[in-house]
């Protein structure tokens, strides 16, 4: 059986090292209970990108590799996340917590 694969969504913007111990932490815990993880945070950061190239960027992996999405605390607060789960409600797709 393949493993489902889990995007994950979650604030970055205005948080100590944008978040990415949370998002790296929460990628491995998933990859222990057995899930495929998509990590935006592996992306990386880009000084010359503003943030609709990491919103574009992150949707477009989003879009070709998942097929469900995991969120991270507080992802009700980002603009971003909120856009990519309404985004994966719309697919059809599971929503976990």
């Amino acid at each position: 059986m393949a493993l489902l694969r889990l995007y994950l969504a979650g604030p970055m913007t205005g948080y100590p090292a944008f978040n990415y111990p949370a998002f790296f932490a929460a990628a491995q815990t998933l990859r222990d209970a057995g899930y495929a993880v998509i990590n935006p945070a592996s992306i990386g950061l880009h000084a010359d990108w503003a943030y609709a190239d990491y919103l574009r960027v992150s949707l477009r992996l989003m879009l070709n590799s998942g097929q469900g999405v995991a969120v991270l605390p507080r992802w009700d607060a980002s603009r971003g996340a909120q856009t990519e789960v309404q985004v994966a409600r719309a697919l059809g797709w599971p929503v976990h917590t």
